[in-house]
Order: C-alpha cells, then structure tokens, then sequence
C-alpha cells in the first residue's frame, strides 16, 4: 500500500524543536535547560497524531467479515526454559532445525510488509522470546518502524527482570507475565522447573520501571490452581496489575479435559461472592479479555474466554510462527509458509498476494470447546508461548479426516459453566437441548465448525438366530413375520455410514436462518442437536433396528445460497456387527425436519427431499458409495 505521506509532510513543516518519531508522530525534543518531557505524555501525543493521520488499512490485511488485522504475533523461538504442563508435552517436542527457523532479517523484512499494510501492533511470543540472544536488538528495530504504536511481549518472566532494562530503552512498551500459582512449591509442579521468585521480580521490576498495568497471564485448571482465584485478585489491590484469568484450552500434548476448564462465569460468581461490588469495565472494539474492577483497587482483573464465549467476531490478530508460517487462527490448523517464499525471491506484491489470500480464507469463529479438543495442531509451545491468548479466531480448522462444518455468518450464544445441563444456561436453545446434553455427555453446538464426537458404553441387544441368505429380505422370518435379524454371531468391524437431506427453505426463511434473527433461536444449532439426539435413539424409533453403541457422530449443515437451501449431512461410526445406515439416515431426516419445525412459522412452502444414503464401509456384504 501507499506509504504515509502526511508523515513526510510533517517533518518538513516541523521546526528545529521537534522531530519525528518513528510512526511519523511529532515529538518535542526539549530545548536546553528544560525538562523532558514525561514518557507517558510523549506516547499519548504520539497515539493521537496516529489516530488522526492514519492512512487506509490494507486490503491484503482485511478479511471478508471485515475484520481488520492491526495485530502481529511473531514467535522468535520454539525453545523455553520453561516445561509448562498445558503449554508443551512432559516428554517436550521435536524442534525445527535451526536452518528452519526465520532469521533476524527475515523476521524484521515479514515485520516491515505488515506494519507498512497497517499493522500498529507487535507483540514478540515463543517459546521464551527473552531467551532469544538479539531480542533487545530485535525490539529496537522494531521500534524504528514507522506506523508501529505498541511493541509487546509475553514471557515466563524468568529473565524479565535482568533483560527489562535494555527492554524498555530500546522502546518495549507492553508486557505480559505468565504466572499460574502464587506458592512456590505449586509453581514448580506446573512448570517443572524452579524460578517463581525471579518471576516475582521481573513482575515488580516492571511496575518499578512504570509499566502499568502489568499484565499477567494465569491460566485456570480445576484440581490445580482455581483455589488461588481470590489471591491473585488480591494482588490488584495495591498494584497496577492486570491479572488475566483464561480458560485452559486443548492443545497437542497437554491432556486437556473438559473436566480441568473453569468456566468464566464461574470464576466470576468464585469473585463475586467475596467482592460483590466488582464493576465491569467498558471493552474496547478488538479486546480479547472481559474487564473488571473492585472500586479503590489499582489494579484490575480480566478474563479471556476463548472456550466458553469466544471473541472471534472482533479478532484483529495474526501469528508469525517461529518457522515463518503464517496462522491467522490460534485454534486453526491451517498455515501458509512466508519463510519458503521469501527464501525463493517472492517481491513484496506476492508476499503480500499471499498473506491476502490466508486472511482472505480466514472463517467467522473457531471451532467450539469440543471440536478443537480433537483438532490436530501444534501444541502451545509451538504456536506462541501461553497467553498469547490475546486472542484467536478462525483458520480452517480440520478434525482428524472429518470435515468440519460450513455456516456462514453465524454466531453460537452459548454459555459454559459445568458438563451437563447447565452447559446451555443463558442461549436460548429449547429445554430439549438441555436434555440431550444429558443423553450424549458431551454436545457440540457450533455453527461456524462443527465436529461431534460421543462415546456410548451401552451394550446391544441382540436376539438370536441364523444369518439370512443374501437375497432374502432380512427381517422377515420363514413365515413373512416381522423379525429381528440375529448378529451375534457376526464379527465385529468398523462400521461408517454417510446420508444427507436437503431442505428447501425459500427465501425469507432461509435468509432469517442465515442471519440468526428467528425467534425460536438458533435453528441450525437445534437441527444439529436434534440430528445427533436421532441417532443415538435410531433403535427407539425404528422397530427391528439394533441398538449401536456409537463411537462417533457428526451432523454437517452448510447454507446454499443459489438454492435457499439447507444441506445436511450426517456421518455415524461404530465398531460392532451391525452396520449403522439407518442411524445416518434417522440422524439426516430428523435434522431436516427439525429445521423445518424451526422454520414453519415463516413459511408453509418448505420442502424436505433427497434424504439418501451416500456411503457406507465395514460388514460382510461390502462397501456402498453413491455416484
């Protein structure tokens, strides 16, 4: 894009007294004898002048939801000094060689592209960044690029206090501190290392030094640390400290459960109960974090709420991996390598071709809390060193060979707090919903991306018998009268089936459910439900079905716009004897004609059709894929 010019026209205006800061922004220089000027009131005058004298924000940067992409994380290293439990694996990873790794020009070229497109925020992740030999060299040179507002950095805060110094002169302005208990003995457990103290310090050595507010990363996890939520909040009563709870989140390696995640109303009822007067603080556009404060402390706490309510509609982030690739979801899988193309000689207008189109195939939200549990990605110390949560939304994520779910412009209103009815506390989802939630232990009620995996430990009823032969109608016996066939003496097999439906919604409806705005609630998030529920109770409903004790179930729902249309596609797996097509097929119809009950107030003129097997694999009789 264009570069700024109203920058060079200031400096030609300015007089001998000033000069230009490294964003254009005018900066007095004191004259002889005259006291500087506070660093705060400089940085403020300097944020103004950007404000009022930004130039367009770049296409390549803006994705098509509109969301603008001001915030760069790059990841200088992959190692840590640091073993963190939720963060990296206890047996460690497997380290890009260092020939992989982008060097300190390449990641100063990727730096300059964004910030030329509009980037005004950095914030320098790892790994451990401080224990990359040139970080202190790296930020100075990062601060001399002109448009860029904020240089951070997120660090396990074991050499924050010894680099902080040469940190802050050479223009760090924000810094995140990982810190997840306040007893020393509980620290070392978590991140099987020693050094809370050094932690400690380089917490007080910041505030000393006049950052404020400190933020402070803790990450939640039940059994571990959510007994210590009212210490940490504490800490804000005399301390400009922002404490950051988030919730624990799946990535490779780190064991995630559903059970360990302390939900954010949670922990804010756990607050509450002994600081009832906590006020919530107004949110800014991009913010990751929900805000509040105890009146008379200096301090503040937030909660980032990536599992339970996430932020995705306003996300403005980016990663730059250690290894030059480009992820424009923390929770995605997806990645694009800038470092390949720039050691093959790609100019600037392809790289920037490339980072427009990743950006451009970046989705409106990530997958839910379940889904991600199952997404194969990088664990956490490969992506950036924890809390680096400052936010994340949407690559395309893939659960193992399941294709997720594609719904466009759609937003899930669910509220977590505990694994069963309370799980939909707050949406609007009919009590149904809430039942079912106890039927399957774990639901899946994303719209965006959507993968549902059940385990199911009920047993099978067979009856007994012998195998019918191939060509005879199979549950009939000899006599013409209903029967239910006997498998017990069938091996057991891996059994998967695929069917679909379409419903035909017409125009209006069909444009209500795209946007959201029926008043029953979410129509594709209760057929999806509904399509689940159905084939977990197929032997409910069909007579001389066997009862399946399903490993797995997906309901898909896509939008077609041409046709204003629905298609639902639904996958059930088993291993047993029996095969499970008319669990996929109940799952596909009951799903239809859930969205059509959802829809029928709006128009009469719906139409289910085309309600078919498309596949099934495993049993003695062979595979069935529809041409």
């Amino acid at each position: 894009m264009a570069a700024r010019p109203v920058a060079r026209m200031v400096r030609r205006l300015l007089g001998p007294g000033t000069r230009s800061c490294s964003s254009g922004g005018p900066v007095s220089q004191p004259r002889p004898g005259e006291p500087s000027q506070p660093a705060t009131e400089v940085l403020s005058r300097r944020r103004q002048f950007l404000r009022e004298h930004a130039a367009p924000f770049s296409a390549f940067l803006t994705d098509r939801f509109g969301r603008r992409h001001s915030y760069l994380r790059i990841s200088l290293t992959e190692k840590c000094n640091l073993r963190c439990q939720y963060c990296m694996p206890e047996e460690g990873v497997s380290l890009t060689p260092k020939a992989d790794l982008l060097t300190t020009e390449e990641i100063l070229t990727l730096a300059r592209l964004f910030v030329k497109e509009g980037v005004d925020k950095i914030r320098l992740t790892g790994g451990e960044p401080l224990i990359r030999p040139d970080v202190v060299d790296i930020v100075a040179r990062l601060h001399r690029l002109e448009g860029l507002r904020t240089i951070g950095v997120t660090t396990n805060g074991i050499n924050l206090a010894r680099l902080l110094p040469q940190l802050q002169k050479a223009g760090l302005s924000a810094i995140n501190v990982s810190l997840d208990t306040l007893v020393p003995a509980k620290f070392e457990f978590i991140v099987r290392r020693k050094g809370f103290h050094k932690v400690m310090e380089g917490i007080h050595k910041a505030i000393e030094l006049g950052y404020s507010p400190v933020k402070v990363n803790c990450v939640v996890m039940r059994g571990l640390n959510e007994d210590e939520l009212l210490d940490f909040v504490a800490l804000t009563k005399g301390l400009p400290l922002d404490v950051r709870f988030i919730e624990y989140m799946p990535f490779d390696g780190n064991k995630w459960n559903f059970k360990k995640m302390v939900s954010y109303k949670e922990m804010l009822d756990t607050i509450q109960q002994q600081w009832p007067d906590l006020e919530k603080l107004p949110e800014e556009e991009s913010s990751t974090a929900k805000a509040f404060r105890i009146p008379g402390f200096q301090g503040q706490v937030s909660f980032i709420t990536s599992m339970s309510e996430h932020f995705c509609g306003t996300c403005n982030r980016l990663r730059i991996t250690a290894d030059g690739n480009l992820k424009v979801c923390l929770f995605g899988n997806s990645e694009v390598s800038l470092r390949d193309h720039l050691r093959a000689g790609a100019s600037e207008e392809e790289l920037l071709a490339i980072i427009g189109a990743a950006v451009g195939r970046k989705k409106q939200q990530h997958a839910g809390m379940f889904n991600i549990s199952q997404m194969k990605n990088r664990p956490m110390i490969l992506i950036d060193l924890l809390l680096t949560l400052q936010g994340s939304p949407p690559a395309s994520p893939s659960v193992f060979s399941w294709a997720p779910l594609r719904v466009q412009g759609l937003r899930p209103r669910m509220s977590f707090s505990n694994p069963t009815a309370a799980l939909w506390k707050g949406s609007r989802v009919p009590q149904a919903a809430a039942v079912a939630q106890q039927w399957w232990g774990s639901g899946c009620p994303q719209r965006h991306h959507s993968s549902c995996v059940h385990s199911d430990t009920d047993s099978k009823c067979l009856s007994s018998g012998s195998l019918p032969a191939s060509d005879q109608l199979t549950h009939v016996d000899s006599e013409g009268r209903a029967a239910m066939v006997d498998v017990g003496r069938k091996p057991d097999t891996e059994r998967v089936a695929v069917a679909s439906a379409l419903v035909l919604l017409g125009p209006v409806a069909f444009e209500l459910v795209r946007q959201n705005q029926l008043k029953k609630g979410d129509a594709l998030m209760v057929a999806q439900l509904a399509g689940i529920q159905a084939a977990k109770l197929t032997s409910q409903l069909i007579p001389l079905c066997h009862q399946v004790a399903l490993s797995h179930v997906q309901v898909q729902l896509e939008l077609d716009s041409t046709r204003h249309a629905v298609a639902i596609q639904a996958t059930c797996r088993a291993r047993g004897p029996t095969g499970v097509e008319m669990e996929a097929l109940t799952s596909a119809s009951v799903a239809a004609l859930s969205l059509y009950d959802m829809c029928k107030a709006v128009s009469r003129d719906i139409v289910v059709r085309e309600v078919k097997l498309i596949s099934k694999t495993g049993g003695q009789r062979g595979d069935f894929h529809r041409a």
